[in-house]
C-alpha cells in the first residue's frame, strides 16, 4: 500500500458469548485487557440472541429492519419453523465490510463462526457444517472458503469438532480449535477485520446457571485458551474488540407454551408411526421458542383473541407483544409472530407440543437443532433416568466409527435441569452484555448494539461514506 492509502488499523473482534462483568471477575486476560483499555455496558436487543444480536452489530439496524427476529422463525411462505440458517442473504442491509470497501477499496474480512456466514461478501469465511452422507449419516466437519483452507485447517487442526460445539458433549475443545484457526488465518492471510466466535461460556451457563462454580470455572477456561490471540494480535498492533450478546441469567421454570396452545385447540398435529409432529399449516396458532422469547403465529385475525386468552395467565408468561408492542422493541417485521411471548426473568419456553411423552417424535431425543421446531437447550444433557443412556451412547459412538448409521437418542425429555437462559432485555448492567477495547478512551460510555458497526469503522480508521 501506498503512503497515500495507509492500511487500516487491523481488527480482531471476539463475540465472547454470554460474557458478563460478574464473569470477567474470573477472566484475568480480558479483564486486563479491559483494564488498560475501554470497557462499558453494551445494549442489546430483543431478543437478546445470537442471530439478532449479530446482525445488528453488523448493520448497525435493529431487527424491524434487517429482518432477523431470532434464531429462527417460520417461514410463512414454506409452510415450516427453520432455525439455525446460514444463508447471509437473510439479512438485510448495508454490512459492515460493504461500508469500510466503500471507505477503503480492497478492505479483507474473516468471518470465522459468526453467524449467518455462508454467501456473504467476506475474504475468508469458516464455518460449521456437518457432512450429510446419503446413507443418513451426520459427520463433523466445516464450510471454508477458499475451498484451499479446508484441508489447511483439517491438517494442521484435525476434523471441526462439531460434536464439542453443541450438544451434551459441547465443552472448550470447540472454542479451542476456533482459537487456533483465528491464529492460522490472522498468520497466514493476514486480514484488516478478523471476527471470532467463540461460544464456550454458552455451555455450563446453561446448564449450570451464572453463579454456578462450574459456569465460573468455564469463563477462566476460555480465558485462558484466548492468551495466546491476544499476545499475537498485541504483538502484531491490531486492535481487540471483545464483545457479547446476552447474558445468561438463572432459571428455574420452563414453559410449555405451546401445550398451552394445543389444550387450546388452537395447536394441530398430525401422526406418523406413533409419533406427533406439529402442524403450523394446519394449527390456528402455534409458538417458536427461543429461550426467552416466542413468536406466536396465528393464521387468522379472528383467532387473535382466543389465543390470547390461551396464554393470558400462563406461568413463566410476563407479557405478550401485540403490533404496538412489537413496534416498540423494533420486532415489528413480516417474519415475526402475530403476537410476541416474553418470559418472566426465572423462566423459559420450551418448543414441546406433544401431552404424552410416548407420542413425542424421535427427533426430540436427539441433538436435532433443524428438525426441532424450536429451540433445545437440553439437548446440552444426557438423560439422567435413561440407566442405560452412556451404553447407547457408546453403541451408537462404536456404529459411527464403523460407518454405519446411528441414533445418539441421548437427550432427556425432561426440561427441569437447565439453570440459564437469556433472549430477555437485561435486568442490570452486571448481567447484562458488555463490550471492551484495547484502545484507551475507545468510546465515552454505554455502547448500544446499533452503534457497533460505526464504532468498528472508527477503530480501524475508516470514515463511512
Amino acid at each position: 500500500m501506498t503512503d497515500a492509502h495507509p492500511r487500516p488499523t487491523p481488527l480482531l473482534v471476539l463475540d465472547v458469548v454470554g460474557l458478563t462483568p460478574r464473569l470477567l471477575d474470573h477472566m484475568p486476560n480480558l479483564k486486563a485487557l479491559a483494564g488498560s483499555g475501554t470497557k462499558a455496558p453494551l445494549s442489546t436487543v430483543l431478543p437478546a440472541v445470537t442471530c439478532a444480536a449479530q446482525s445488528t452489530f453488523l448493520t448497525g439496524t435493529m431487527p424491524s429492519e434487517h429482518g432477523i427476529v431470532g434464531n429462527g422463525w417460520y417461514f410463512r411462505e414454506l409452510g415450516d419453523v427453520l432455525l439455525w440458517r446460514q444463508h447471509n442473504g437473510l439479512v438485510s442491509g448495508d454490512k459492515l465490510w460493504d461500508a469500510a470497501r466503500r471507505a477503503h477499496p480492497g478492505y479483507t474480512v474473516a468471518n470465522i463462526c459468526w453467524w449467518y456466514a455462508m454467501g456473504a461478501d467476506t475474504d475468508i469465511t469458516i464455518t460449521p457444517r456437518p457432512v450429510y452422507y446419503a446413507d443418513g449419516r451426520k459427520e463433523p466437519d466445516c464450510y471454508t472458503r477458499p475451498p484451499a483452507l479446508h484441508d489447511e485447517l483439517t491438517d494442521k487442526l484435525g476434523t471441526f469438532p462439531l460434536f464439542h460445539f453443541w450438544g451434551p458433549g459441547a465443552d472448550i475443545v470447540s472454542s479451542q480449535w476456533i482459537i487456533d484457526a483465528t491464529r492460522h488465518v490472522i498468520d497466514t492471510r493476514d486480514p484488516d477485520l478478523t471476527l471470532c466466535y467463540l461460544p464456550h461460556l454458552d455451555y455450563d451457563l446453561q446448564r449450570f446457571g451464572p453463579d454456578d462454580p462450574r459456569s465460573h470455572q468455564a469463563a477462566a477456561e476460555i480465558d485462558t485458551a484466548l492468551a495466546p490471540l491476544l499476545s499475537d494480535a498485541r504483538a502484531a498492533g491490531r486492535t481487540v474488540v471483545a464483545l457479547s450478546e446476552y447474558g445468561i441469567t438463572r432459571v428455574e421454570r420452563p414453559v410449555d407454551i405451546n401445550r398451552a396452545l394445543r389444550r387450546a385447540g388452537l395447536l394441530e398435529v398430525h401422526t406418523q408411526d406413533g409419533m406427533e409432529y406439529l402442524d403450523p399449516m394446519a394449527s390456528r396458532a402455534f409458538a417458536v421458542a427461543d429461550h426467552q422469547i416466542a413468536h406466536v403465529y396465528v393464521r387468522r385475525p379472528e383467532d387473535l383473541d382466543a389465543t390470547r386468552a390461551a396464554l393470558d395467565g400462563l406461568p413463566g408468561i410476563e407479557r405478550l407483544l401485540d403490533d404496538e408492542g412489537k413496534k416498540a422493541h423494533h420486532l415489528d417485521h413480516p417474519r415475526s409472530g402475530e403476537l410476541v411471548a416474553v418470559a418472566e426473568p426465572d423462566a423459559w419456553f420450551t418448543y414441546y407440543y406433544w401431552l404424552d411423552d410416548d407420542r413425542a417424535p424421535d427427533f426430540a431425543q436427539l441433538v436435532e437443532i433443524h428438525r426441532k421446531p424450536g429451540y433445545d437447550p437440553v439437548e446440552l444433557f444426557m438423560d439422567p433416568l435413561d440407566p442405560y443412556v452412556k451404553v447407547k451412547a457408546a453403541g451408537a459412538l462404536a456404529r459411527k466409527k464403523l460407518g454405519m448409521r446411528y441414533r445418539m437418542a441421548v437427550v432427556p425429555l425432561d426440561p427441569s435441569p437447565l439453570r440459564g437462559s437469556h433472549g430477555r432485555l437485561p435486568a442490570s448492567d452486571d448481567d447484562g452484555p458488555l463490550i471492551i477495547s484495547s484502545t484507551p478512551h475507545a468510546f465515552p460510555g454505554r455502547v448500544a448494539a446499533t452503534d457497533v458497526k460505526a464504532l468498528l469503522l472508527d477503530l480501524a480508521g475508516l470514515k463511512p461514506s
